[in-house]
């Protein structure tokens, strides 16, 4: 298994288990303990994951509160959602991205594409970018702190997200149904993401199965402001007739354009 791989199968382990001993990463991953523990330093100063002693456990920073526990879930589905999204972005652009878990798997498999212009209110996106050092710039959006989901909200980001233009904004969102389109939870959130799609050209969202035809308090944009969905299965049909009749592309991992 190549070096990358083999660390980005580790990470995954890492939030699945919550915490894995080297022994036990060492037999999944079919290497020796010693190239663990290399892998290990490598991802603890990158801050993906937090080594203790014997193993690893979820950075202490993304260890508290619900967005650990988002970070830990759907793993799986969210891994292929993000390797599939990074596919269609190359070197030279510009990315809005916010907040989310969705959106931080994104982030790191997107490192993978230089020269990119990265502008985020997630202070994990920006570090995860940053560490990369791939030749892509980050700009992290400042305003109030939440700790609890690493990131920065309210007036002072929304007014600084004015001051850029770019390609493509890149969203993971709360809930999705055919009649509202996309949703949040959070009000301040959904103000964020409102002000990185008028800034953009286009709107990816990524979103995993669970999200379809959930119910959120706060609209993000309707189906038509869409124009590539990502998903790790095919949304309801409704979903898909509608983003089919606005001229939207919906991609499902591992399979072809939809």
């Amino acid at each position: 298994m190549k070096l990358q791989d083999r660390q980005v199968k580790l990470v995954e382990i890492v939030r699945k288990k919550e915490k894995a001993s080297v022994e036990e990463l060492a037999v999944m991953l079919d290497a020796s303990r010693e190239t663990i523990r290399r892998d290990l330093t490598h991802l603890a100063m990158a801050g993906k994951i937090q080594k203790v002693h014997g193993g690893a456990t979820i950075p202490r920073l993304l260890g508290e509160g619900p967005y650990q526990n988002r970070l830990s879930e759907n793993v799986d589905a969210k891994t292929r959602i993000a390797q599939t999204a990074a596919g269609l972005f190359k070197p030279g652009e510009t990315l809005l991205i916010d907040t989310g878990t969705t959106t931080l798997y994104f982030a790191e498999e997107v490192t993978r594409v230089p020269d990119l212009t990265i502008v985020t209110n997630s202070t994990e996106i920006a570090r995860t970018v940053a560490t990369a050092r791939n030749g892509s710039q980050v700009f992290l959006l400042g305003g109030e702190f939440g700790a609890n989901n690493s990131q920065t909200v309210g007036a002072m980001v929304t007014a600084q997200v004015r001051s850029f233009r770019a390609h493509h904004t890149i969203l993971t969102i709360g809930a999705l149904d055919r009649r509202t389109g996309a949703m949040d939870y959070d009000f301040q959130e959904a103000q964020v993401a409102q002000a990185m799609i008028a800034q953009s050209q286009k709107l990816t969202v990524l979103v995993d199965a669970s999200k379809f035809g959930m119910l959120a308090s706060f609209e993000v944009c309707p189906i038509s402001s869409i124009h590539t969905l990502v998903c790790d299965v095919a949304p309801p049909e409704d979903i898909r007739e509608k983003l089919k009749k606005s001229g939207g592309r919906l991609i499902i991992c591992d399979q072809s354009d939809a």
